[in-house]
Order: structure tokens, then C-alpha cells, then sequence
């Protein structure tokens, strides 16, 4: 039982949680549209079968920290065609590969690195088992007037242990590495399944949930929220199986990558609409133009089973592709999409958008030493033009991100 001396702090540490952003409406951090090239499928041939052997690894590793990353030449035109190729798993097990031509690709309009970011990445001679800096400042979310309601409400899981985020009317964004493990698909990819919380049952004796009197996508970053002891719904998944799944040849490459998780996403397409709202795709913005340079995401962390978990933290170093930060998270939420909220000058609003992909813990092993982080994989202008084409089958719809 929370004690009262408890509560103050906890209050407090909401009151910073959804507190809104004060901004003049000159200096609002806004999406600002730019034109994205066009990734056009080109030649479809199939591929033997997979074989389903090894089991999802909900932990990823690379020998490339921040500064390797950073130093490692530039693609060509022919490289990106090369690792934008994707290959498509089809539930009845059927496999293609298919072929990519790229138009109107401008490599200076790729969102850059900020170079002195955030410093040198901590390191560490002792190799903890959890994925924790410093105090754990994850949230549990709580009751259906939470779960069922947007943003919350476009996490699911993965039947191998992951995460994503409902990017479509049937489309839900992962990571790669969350059904292949750069080798081959992994055990369960064929017939893989999706998670939609839902309540199963309330206690008649459940304690008060937070207020929603108010516009809900106004109170995860919005209004000041009190203090409210957890509800005890009882949740439980409705699951919908995977028509097809879409993963780039950047990341099957044999060794998962070679130096890093670049290309660590996927996109899954269901039989059936899920019926609930989506969160849009945006390119990802540079990290200093980023609300308090924050970013969010939620997922199914495996040591609160059954529970959906919150968290946001500021975004750390970051590269053309990837961006580093240490919010807490444990094996279970790779493949969240990460989001920021930043104002829409068109449609006069705050909007939410997927900016990432978490993909993990990742330890880098250096003289002896481990530095450790967390990693999500970069929406760049290519990626949003490659995973829209996915979603829409068209490129005439994803000319703007």
C-alpha cells in the first residue's frame, strides 16, 4: 500500500508527466512538411521457404557505438536500393523478394546528427541484467479509461514476445529483429499473431482512475492529472493473425546488420482491420527540435506481465539512422513506436506521430569495457517513403511525411 508520504512525490512526478508545453505560437515545435522520394517496388521473385527454427531474441547487440556509426561512409544510390530491397512473408509460408527503384532521393535533405548531442555514452565495467538507468521511471498504465483510449491504445504485442504500434487500418509497426533474426525467420514468424488489450472483467471493489472529463489526447502530455491508485481490471488479449510481413534487406544480411540496427524494422499486415485508431508516420525530426527533446513510447515490458508500460525520457546522441537515449525498458517492449508530439501549423493541433522503432538494450563491447544503450531506429524520408508504400500500395499518397 502507497504510503502518504508517497503520494506528494508521485503527484508531483504526473504533474511533470503531462504537463504541457508552453510555447509562443511562433516557436512552437512544429511538423514541418517536406516532399519524401519515391520508393517504387520494381521486380517480385520468389524464395525458398524459412525455417522457423530459432526463437525471437528480444535483446540485440552490435560492435558499433554512436561514433562508428557516425564515421561510416555515406551509402550510394545503389547501397540504398540494395538494403531498401525487402523481402515479404506470407502466412501460408510462401517467401519473396522484391526489388526497389528509388526516385527524387536528395542525401542532403536526410536529417542530420547533431554531433555534440550528448556527450560521450556512459560506460560501465559491470554488465547489468537490467535495462534500468538509475531510478526506474516507467509507468504502468491502469484501467480501460486509459488502455482502450488513444495514444495508449495503438501498442499491442507480438506472439514472440515483442511490441509495435497500429501505423494503418491493418498495418502495425515492429522491429525486424522481432520476427527474423538476420539469418531467418524466427520460431512463430509464420503464423505470427497480434495483441489488443482489452478488459476482461473489473473488480467491483476498483479504486478511482484518473479523470477524463476533459479531451484525453490533451492529458498525456496535457492538464495536470491528481494522484489515483491503479484500478484491478483484468486484462486479457484479443488476437488477430498476420496476412503478411514486410522486412528490409538492410537487415537480412546474414549477421543481423553489420554495424548496427539500421534497418531493425518491419511492418505486418493483419486479415482483418483492427478497428481502432492509428498513429500516423512522420520523418523523424533532428533531436533539438523535439518538444524538451523528448520522446515517448509504450509497450509489453516482460517484468509487468500483462501490463502496458509508458515511458518518456530526452533523447541522447543520435545519428542519421538511429537515435540513442536511455529510457527504462526491459526485453518485451522492442519494437514500440517511438513518438513525439509537436504542432501541426496545418490543422491547428498538437499531433502525435511515430518518429521510431525501438529496438533495444544495446551493449557495445569497447577495450573491455561495455557501454550500454538504448537504441531506436530513425524514421528517415527513405524509410517513411519505403513503409508508407507498404501500407498505402501506392506512392502517390506518401509524397509528404
Amino acid at each position: 500500500m502507497r504510503s502518504r508520504a508517497a503520494l506528494p512525490r508521485f503527484s508531483s512526478i504526473l504533474f511533470l508527466l503531462f504537463l504541457p508545453p508552453v510555447f509562443s505560437s511562433s516557436s512552437r515545435p512544429q511538423w514541418v512538411p517536406q516532399r519524401v522520394p519515391v520508393v517504387l517496388a520494381q521486380q517480385t521473385e520468389a524464395r525458398s521457404a524459412p525455417h522457423f527454427l530459432s526463437p525471437a531474441r528480444l535483446d540485440v547487440s552490435s560492435p558499433c557505438d554512436p561514433e562508428c556509426h557516425k564515421k561510416a561512409p555515406r551509402p550510394s544510390y545503389w547501397d540504398l536500393r540494395r538494403l531498401l530491397a525487402y523481402e515479404t512473408l506470407n502466412s501460408d509460408g510462401q517467401l519473396t523478394e522484391t526489388a526497389v527503384a528509388i526516385y527524387g532521393y536528395d542525401p542532403n535533405t536526410s536529417p542530420a546528427y547533431s554531433s555534440g548531442s550528448s556527450g560521450k555514452a556512459q560506460r560501465s565495467h559491470v554488465r547489468r541484467k537490467r535495462q534500468i538507468f538509475g531510478h526506474d521511471g516507467r509507468f504502468s498504465i491502469s484501467g480501460q479509461n486509459h488502455l482502450l483510449k488513444y495514444p495508449f491504445s495503438v501498442a499491442v504485442k507480438l506472439s514472440t514476445g515483442c511490441s509495435g504500434t497500429l501505423v494503418g487500418d491493418r498495418h502495425v509497426l515492429t522491429a525486424a529483429h522481432c520476427v527474423h533474426d538476420g539469418k531467418n525467420y524466427v520460431k512463430g514468424a509464420q503464423k505470427l499473431r497480434v495483441g489488443f488489450l482489452k478488459t476482461k472483467h473489473r473488480d467491483t471493489q476498483a479504486v478511482h482512475s484518473f479523470d477524463l472529463s476533459s479531451n484525453f489526447t490533451n492529458h498525456v502530455e496535457g492538464g495536470h492529472v491528481p494522484y489515483a491508485p491503479p484500478t484491478n481490471d483484468k486484462m486479457k488479449f484479443q488476437w488477430i493473425r498476420a496476412k503478411r510481413t514486410h522486412v528490409p534487406k538492410g537487415w537480412i544480411k546474414g549477421n543481423a546488420n553489420d554495424i548496427g540496427m539500421d534497418y531493425d524494422y518491419a511492418l505486418l499486415e493483419l486479415k482483418k482491420p483492427h478497428k481502432r485508431r492509428h498513429m500516423k508516420l512522420g520523418v523523424s525530426p533532428p533531436a533539438l527540435r523535439l518538444p524538451g527533446r523528448r520522446v515517448h513510447f509504450s509497450g509489453f515490458d516482460n517484468d509487468r506481465s500483462g501490463k502496458l508500460v509508458y515511458r518518456f525520457c530526452r533523447a541522447g546522441e543520435e545519428t542519421s539512422d538511429l537515435l540513442y537515449q536511455h529510457c527504462d525498458a526491459q526485453p518485451g517492449a522492442s519494437g514500440s513506436g517511438v513518438y513525439a508530439r509537436m504542432w501541426d501549423g496545418r490543422r491547428r493541433r498538437w499531433e502525435r506521430k511515430v518518429i521510431g522503432v525501438f529496438s533495444g538494450h544495446q551493449w557495445v563491447e569497447r577495450q573491455g569495457a561495455s557501454q550500454e544503450f538504448n537504441v531506436a531506429v530513425r524514421i528517415t524520408p527513405l524509410k517513411y517513403a519505403q513503409i508508407c508504400y507498404w501500407i498505402k500500395g501506392n506512392f502517390v499518397d506518401c509524397r509528404e511525411g
